[in-house]
């Protein structure tokens, strides 16, 4: 299979590093990567609201931050059509492409995520996107890779095309896996549901270039949280007496959950991120707030973690005469990748040109919403396994320094579609 040159890899990649947007904004992102598909080529192209069930979207903005970014993406040339499409923050899209085999050939998937982090870039000199020009122009950044991941997910789309691809090819390009709230919806859109066997790709998780994981584990369940407490102003110096502490009851919680204790059956994890309240120092704060998540190596774990949770945040407001309502804001269920799929990754890219290394098995530590794909694909009886393709990255994830070596584009792109053929394979 000829895949893509580098240089072409390379021009894309830089493309979508420089313009990325956060979860539920990729607008120009989502309008981009239609262009692409129908000039490769491609045929069958869902967008938004067809590979997103209804009402099953988490943590999206308000309809000011929406309008904004779709404004910036109207300006920065972004398609009309395309983005007509995905008003509201519709956005993402899924490429299908029909190959030879007959109807009884194997359906099999790439997903792919497309959004960025809601964080500054790097200016340093050392910083490459920054010295060769592709740093970021929006505010975001593509701090975790996602603009090599839309790389991969077109570049296997134009080597399928061009190809005697045997079956059917769907590639999704999925919207806010950093708010863990995209995944989900195209779960339960059902849009995978015919799909024999699924890949999900993540570029660096700490591995070199050249090395390649077939089977990522390790997936902590998430379940994310917003916990707002309310209380009763007053007056500090005055009236102290008269005022119910919102900021008190959030300090308490905050406190409780880190005390919650953790469990015999695995890893735990707990972490009150942003937290807030208060309007001056003489006036006692009538509400606050937690942004916060659970972690549990099982969603079993994470499900009891989340009920300690929600019993503390009751608790510490409780015991300061305050109200809290607790909301859920993302989450993700465990998943593990099947040995069957594992197996043909693996085997592939031990004969890969650019692969130096490759490890069956290697754990992530952290959490993804692919997990909610991968566990759709088998509940339908198909297999899935989550791809571990490394880079040499100068900063860690999510860092403003997070760069990828360019190289692991072509890497990645050649060890995908050519697992993804042998996965299609009417025999196999």
């Amino acid at each position: 299979m000829d895949t893509p040159s580098r240089d072409r890899l390379v021009a894309l990649r830089r493309e979508f590093h420089r313009r990325p947007e956060p979860a539920w904004r990729e607008f120009w992102t989502t309008a981009r990567i239609v262009e692409e598909l129908e000039a490769i080529g491609v045929d069958e192209i869902a967008v938004g609201p067809d590979i997103l069930a209804d009402g099953e979207r988490i943590a999206v903005p308000d309809d000011d931050e929406l309008d904004e970014w779709f404004e910036r993406a109207r300006e920065a040339g972004a398609r009309e059509d395309v983005l007509e499409r995905t008003k509201g923050g519709y956005t993402g899209a899924m490429a299908t492409i029909e190959g030879g085999g007959g109807p009884d050939a194997p359906t099999v998937a790439l997903r792919v995520d497309i959004d960025g982090l809601p964080r500054a870039e790097s200016t340093a000199d050392d910083h490459v996107p920054a010295r060769e020009g592709f740093r970021s122009v929006t505010g975001a950044m593509h701090a975790c890779g996602h603009d090599a991941h839309v790389t991969f997910g077109l570049g296997v789309a134009e080597t399928v095309v061009e190809s005697d691809f045997e079956g059917t090819l769907k590639v999704v390009f999925q919207p806010a896996e950093e708010t863990i709230g995209g995944g989900k919806p195209v779960a339960e859109s059902g849009v995978l549901d015919d799909v024999d066997s699924l890949l999900a790709v993540h570029i660096g998780l700490d591995h070199p270039t050249g090395e390649v994981v077939a089977g990522v584990e390790g997936f902590l369940a998430v379940a994310q949280f917003r916990a707002d407490f309310a209380g009763e102003p007053a007056h500090a110096g005055g009236q102290p007496n008269e005022g119910r502490n919102a900021v008190q009851a959030m300090a308490t919680a905050v406190s409780n959950l880190y005390g919650i204790p953790r469990h015999e059956d695995g890893a735990t994890r707990v972490n009150a991120g942003r937290v807030g309240g208060g309007t001056a120092s003489n006036i006692i704060p009538e509400e606050a707030f937690i942004e916060g998540e659970v972690r549990g190596e099982t969603t079993e774990l994470m499900e009891y973690m989340r009920d300690r949770a929600h019993d503390a945040l009751e608790g510490a407001a409780l015991s300061h005469d305050c109200e809290v309502e607790t909301t859920p804001t993302g989450g993700a269920p465990g998943a593990e990748s099947d040995d069957a799929v594992v197996d043909v990754v693996e085997a592939v890219a031990e004969r890969m040109a650019g692969v130096d290394s490759v490890l069956r098995r290697a754990d992530l530590g952290g959490s993804e919403d692919a997990t909610f794909l991968m566990r759709r694909v088998q509940e339908q009886g198909g297999h899935a396994a989550y791809v571990g393709v490394g880079t040499d990255h100068p900063g860690g994830h999510h860092t403003a320094t997070f760069d990828v070596d360019e190289d692991s584009l072509t890497v990645g792109v050649d060890v995908l579609a050519t697992a993804l053929r042998e996965l299609a394979r009417p025999d196999l």
